[in-house]
């Protein structure tokens, strides 16, 4: 028996979301917003803290600064119970910059301050990939040396490529050793089936699935010809912020996915978790439980 079910492997750090009327540069030097807030958030974050709220054994690693940020961060998982181990960054934390509009569109900006060549100790890791029956790899590179541990402990991996163009080198590391692949059409001018389709001819995943947003996403398996479109889903309430709603539908479908589900109902179950977060301002604020998780399940249905 596995002690988790799922380990996250990087990604955490805090978010400041800045709303605005729209995704562009005033012709003005200043204009008023409201509040700035500040939120534990990243793709690590998100989908670590999903699975959790989806009742997975969830175990989260990465590296943190000594820093206000840092200890925001270790407030925020003490509180909600995640069992999360870090090693001390002297960079400091990650930050971002997240401006959202008022369609809750966002566009981010990420410092990635952890040097290039920054990577965790392989005693530090080993011990908690031994324990773990799935590993989720965020791109923030600090993990790129867990993949041959991975492979010869013979578990399953993911990794959220975002909104990969198929063409940086730094993607395309995960891109091609990770057994299920997610990323954003954006990323690939939201044509996404070619950039599907090499992933799986060039590397080990099983299968690609790419958002798209309000329109749905898209799921191509090793083995088949054709891709598959699962359509977004009624919120049942107004969206106001999209932030953290590609790391919910992650955390969804691999609790689908790890519950043995097929693929195209594990599309699904993140389809739901993901429209659920756009209805809650900030990052990872609000995700969705087991129980919302079933009912927007038979809703949706």
């Amino acid at each position: 028996m596995s002690t988790y079910d799922v380990l996250v492997v990087g990604g955490a750090g805090v978010d400041t979301i800045v709303r605005v009327d729209r995704l562009e540069i005033p012709s003005s030097d200043s204009v008023f917003v409201p509040p700035v807030r500040d939120y534990v958030g990243h793709t690590g974050n998100g989908v670590a803290l999903g699975c959790h709220r989806l009742g997975l054994r969830t175990k989260f690693i990465d590296f943190l600064g000594d820093d206000p940020q840092g200890a925001m961060v270790l407030d925020a998982y003490r509180r909600h119970g995640l069992d999360f181990s870090h090693l001390t960054s002297p960079a400091g934390t990650p930050r971002g910059v997240n401006l959202v509009d008022a369609q809750g569109r966002r566009f981010s900006f990420y410092d990635g301050r952890h040097p290039a060549d920054l990577r965790l100790p392989r005693e530090f890791y080993l011990p908690f990939l031994e324990q773990a029956r799935h590993v989720h790899l965020s791109i923030t590179g600090i993990n790129r040396d867990l993949h041959p541990d991975i492979e010869r402990l013979g578990r399953t991996s993911s990794t959220d490529l975002h909104a990969w163009d198929g063409v940086a080198e730094h993607h395309r590391h995960y891109a091609l050793r990770a057994d299920l692949v997610f990323l954003s059409a954006a990323g690939c001018g939201n044509r996404p089936e070619e950039l599907m389709r090499a992933i799986l001819a060039d590397g080990r995943a099983r299968l690609v699935v790419a958002t798209a947003g309000a329109d749905g996403s898209y799921l191509l398996e090793r083995g088949e010809r054709e891709v598959r479109h699962q359509p977004a889903v009624d919120p049942g309430r107004p969206v106001v912020d999209s932030n953290g709603a590609g790391d919910a539908f992650v955390s969804a479908f691999l609790a689908s996915w790890l519950d043995g589900r097929p693929a195209t109902g594990s599309m699904l179950a993140g389809a739901v978790a993901g429209a659920y977060t756009c209805t809650s301002a900030g990052t990872h604020t609000d995700l969705i439980d087991a129980d919302g998780l079933a009912a927007g399940l038979a809703a949706a249905r």
